[in-house]
Order: C-alpha cells, then sequence, then structure tokens
C-alpha cells in the first residue's frame, strides 16, 4: 500500500474536484512549486494511486431510462472466473463488484427501458455457473458522489 502525505492528499482532493486544473494551480493549492507537484502527480500515477482522469457529463445529457442494481449468486463450485468474463461482453452493465455473502456479484445495470432491463437479466441468468439473479431498480438518485 502507498503511503499518502498531506501533500499528495490535498493534490489528490484538488484532482477529485477538477482534474483539469493547471499545474499552476495544483502548485497553489497544496503550496508546493509547479516542479515538485509534477513530479508528485507523476509520482501517484507510476504507483497507481491515480489511475486516470475522467469526464463527469452534465445535465443536458440524458440519464439511462433504467438504473439497476442486479445481485447474481452463483452454482456451487462456480466463481468470479467462470461468470465474470460472460458479464464484462454486455455493454450495459457499468459495474461489476464481487462480495462477501450469500450475494456473489452486485452490478450496476443501465440501459433505456424496463424491457431492456429484462433482456439483460435473462442474458445473465443464461451464464454458465449463475444460479440466482435478483433486480432492484433505482427509483431516484438523492446523490452520487461520483457525478460531482
Amino acid at each position: 500500500m502507498t503511503e499518502l502525505d498531506d501533500k499528495d492528499r490535498l493534490l489528490i482532493a484538488a484532482l477529485r474536484s477538477d482534474s483539469r486544473q493547471s499545474l499552476v494551480a495544483l502548485a497553489r493549492h497544496a503550496a508546493l512549486s509547479r516542479s515538485a507537484t509534477h513530479e508528485r502527480i507523476r509520482r501517484l500515477e507510476a504507483k497507481g494511486v491515480i489511475a486516470g482522469y475522467t469526464v463527469r457529463l452534465g445535465n443536458r445529457v440524458q440519464e439511462p431510462g433504467v438504473r439497476a442494481l442486479v445481485a447474481v449468486s452463483f452454482q456451487q463450485g462456480k466463481n468470479c472466473d467462470h461468470v465474470v468474463p460472460h458479464i464484462s461482453g454486455i455493454p450495459q452493465i457499468v459495474s461489476c463488484w464481487s462480495l462477501a455473502g450469500a450475494t456473489d456479484l452486485m452490478l450496476l445495470v443501465e440501459c433505456g427501458s424496463n424491457g431492456d432491463l429484462d433482456t439483460i437479466r435473462r442474458q445473465i441468468a443464461t451464464i454458465a455457473g449463475v444460479a440466482t439473479v435478483q433486480t432492484n431498480i433505482a427509483m431516484r438518485t438523492h446523490f452520487d458522489r461520483r457525478s460531482g
């Protein structure tokens, strides 16, 4: 595990709020020189602390029609190695998490309609090694820290 100091944490927080900030602005925020800031960011990237930069979509982008959490349980003797390669091929599954407990995988599905969700559920259910598929449809987003 990589040790982060206070300056690293300040830089990460600043990049989380706006990853397009200039090195000068980041340096000012962390009270470092431009070159020291550049070196720290390069080091954080090299160590995998910063894995990439992204785009947050604004309000003008249409949200998916349906967002659902789909819980998947495996058949006895099956595991992620048997199921995840098939799930990764379904583009509407935007996140896949392994869980400890009765549910083996939790999937975040974003699609256009309930009919699309039903089709995706059926695809998942037919994957060898899948025992059960349970779906919870999101009614409303109260907040999402990932989208600002």
